[in-house]
């Protein structure tokens, strides 16, 4: 199922990018529904920042989600890479117990709006490839994923406004 979110911030792409690409921030983040992750991997290749976390669900799963986990921790690997050259990157999640039955990716683009402000795309996919239900579950994930954006978002706001 696509999706798609955009934000506005006060700050440089250089200033968003640090902020996105910080282990610090994510890792005192509160997301509804979710832990606060933990930090799998963060590096920086030249001009390429990755940020790898793993989070679990904690919120109330419905019964169809309920079956398909079953028993098990729902936790999954979100991987931001981004390249502070051009503010291009890709924002990829999967399941850690069965990657294949649910996973996504999105492209992210950071674009100046001014000297002052900049404006966050993420636009992508998310698949549930569970038969008969994957559709419907998609339907209700899609929007949780894009609530958390939003609240990041807000969160990036805030702490760039504090930086500066």
């Amino acid at each position: 199922m696509r999706f798609e979110v955009e934000h506005d911030f006060p700050a440089s792409c250089a200033s968003v990018a640090d902020v996105l690409c910080d282990p610090a921030f994510h890792t005192q983040l509160d997301l509804p529904d979710l832990s606060r992750p933990e930090v799998v991997t963060s590096s920086v290749d030249g001009t390429t920042r990755l940020l790898r976390l793993r989070y679990e669900y904690i919120g109330r799963l419905d019964p169809i989600a309920r079956s398909i986990v079953g028993g098990r921790r729902l936790t999954w690997i979100q991987e931001l890479r981004l390249d502070t050259a051009t503010y291009l990157g890709t924002l990829s999640f999967s399941a850690e117990e069965d990657a294949g039955r649910l996973n996504g990716r999105a492209e992210v683009a950071i674009t100046a709006v001014d000297d002052e402000h900049s404006r966050r795309r993420v636009a992508g996919d998310l698949h549930v490839r569970v038969p008969l239900v994957g559709s419907n579950a998609e339907r209700r994930i899609v929007p949780g994923l894009v609530r958390r954006l939003d609240v990041e978002a807000a969160a990036l706001a805030k702490e760039l406004t504090a930086r500066s």
